[in-house]
C-alpha cells in the first residue's frame, strides 16, 4: 500500500467533515480509507467491484 496515490472523494468538502480518499493507480486493486486516519485501515477491492459499487451509487 506504499504504492497507493490518495486522493479525496469529489463528494467531501472542504469544511473538514466525513472525509474518504480512493486509490486507484496501482493494476489489480482500489484502495479505500478515511482521510481523519490516513494510518488506519484501508479497504480494498477490485477494479470490477470498484467499478459496480460506484454504479450503484451514482444511480
Amino acid at each position: 500500500m506504499d504504492n497507493f496515490r490518495w486522493r479525496k472523494s469529489s463528494r467531501s468538502g472542504d469544511s473538514g467533515g466525513d472525509c474518504v480518499e480512493v486509490a486507484d493507480n496501482v493494476a489489480g486493486v482500489v484502495g479505500v480509507r478515511d482521510s481523519k486516519d490516513q494510518r488506519g485501515p484501508v479497504l480494498t477491492f477490485g477494479p470490477a467491484a470498484w467499478r459496480a459499487f460506484v454504479a450503484i451509487v451514482k444511480d
